[in-house]
């Protein structure tokens, strides 16, 4: 079945972590509006492989390619891979994430390595190998996802997490910057409590989940399809002049004090 959208046909896309959750949704949606996908995983190879076989049913082209974000060697072989089957990228989504739970005086190397490599210097390597491929295309749009509602206020058990998002804001603010020259823009999505299989791994994921669900002022929390329709926003002609932003999509729940 061909998609109906094609604001994005012609366009090549990579998702990280788009096995499941927001990386899923983004990527079938990515699909929907005509783009052709880079499905990136690290241990779900049946999820990537339904997901690319969704996207084959709306008539794109999609490959699954096993990568973890935290080796640098990985990335490097990612990219080796999309310039195979496309040769060029458009769309960057950095969505994969990770990261230990526990108070700061319980983080350990390892933990805050983790967070920082996958969270946050994953973005900068996949940048550095995007921006060539997207110079050569006219520009291209790089968008990564955060967590604001845990850099201004403490979120329980996140605190070397918090630290790999704030690191993201950093970097969207230099990127924005570097790379709009080249008509690329950068952007994050802080969609503040999704309910994905991710949270569920959270020591009060549940706890948070039916929080937020009772007084977010739009009475639901966002879904993994809202984040996903403003990531293809994100990447559309109408939204170029839109970089340098960390843009919350929670409902206004982050307006709250609580």
């Amino acid at each position: 079945m061909q998609t109906t959208l094609a604001k994005h046909s012609g366009k090549v896309a990579l998702v990280t972590g788009a096995a499941r959750g927001i990386g899923r949704a983004t990527a079938l949606q990515l699909a929907r509006e005509g783009a052709d996908v880079v499905v990136n995983y690290r241990k779900s190879n049946e999820a990537a492989a339904a997901v690319v076989r969704e996207i084959e049913g709306l008539g794109r082209h999609a490959i699954a390619v096993e990568a973890n974000m935290a080796d640098p060697q990985a990335v490097d072989a990612l990219f080796e891979q999309i310039v195979r089957a496309f040769d060029g990228l458009d769309f960057l989504i950095c969505n994969a994430a990770a990261g230990h739970q526990g108070t700061l005086l319980e983080a350990t190397l390892k933990s805050w390595d983790l967070a920082m490599n996958v969270n946050a210097r994953s973005l900068l390597l996949c940048a550095q190998k995007a921006v060539p491929l997207m110079k050569r295309r006219g520009g291209g749009r790089i968008v990564a996802m955060t967590a604001r509602i845990a850099t201004e206020r403490a979120f329980p058990f996140y605190g070397t997490v918090a630290a790999s998002k704030a690191a993201i804001h950093a970097l969207t603010t230099y990127m924005a910057v570097e790379f709009g020259p080249y008509n690329i823009s950068v952007n994050s999505i802080s969609p503040g409590v999704v309910d994905t299989d991710a949270l569920h791994y959270f020591r009060q994921g549940r706890q948070l989940l039916e929080q937020a669900k009772a007084v977010t002022p739009l009475g639901r929390t966002t879904s993994a399809e809202d984040v996903a329709h403003l990531v293809t926003f994100l990447c559309s002609d109408p939204a170029r002049q839109i970089s340098g932003q960390i843009i919350p999509m929670d409902g206004g729940y982050e307006r709250l004090f609580l």
